[in-house]
């Protein structure tokens, strides 16, 4: 009985930890669609430089992209490496759930 209850205890605890990273990987989602909004923003600037001619427009412009694609490459390794977690997570909790089907993680996975 106390190994049961131990197991039961267990796979709560792993669907809470799945629904923490889903919810923390749906933070990133919009984290990553901001920076892709803010990285065309950054390429729009500097074409409207480039098209203008301001040298020193382009410079701080071009900086200003660079900058901006190294920042959404960061979001999106971290979305990509959350993604992955969660996905094995997900594959643990339901090889958990297929060892003791007694439906406490439904609808969590």
């Amino acid at each position: 009985m106390r190994s049961d209850l131990v197991r039961a205890a267990e796979l709560i605890v792993s669907s809470s930890r799945l629904k923490e990273l889903q919810e923390c990987s749906a933070l990133l989602r919009k984290t990553r669609q901001r920076a892709e909004e803010i990285v065309t923003h950054a390429k729009r600037v500097l074409t409207d430089a480039e098209r203008e001619g301001d040298v020193e427009r382009i410079m701080t412009c071009a900086t200003q992209y660079e900058q901006a694609r190294a920042a959404y490459c960061r979001v999106v390794n971290a979305y990509i490496t959350l993604c992955r977690r969660i996905n094995q997570e997900r594959q643990e909790l339901l090889g958990d759930c297929q060892e003791q089907p007694d439906g406490l993680v439904s609808g969590h996975a």
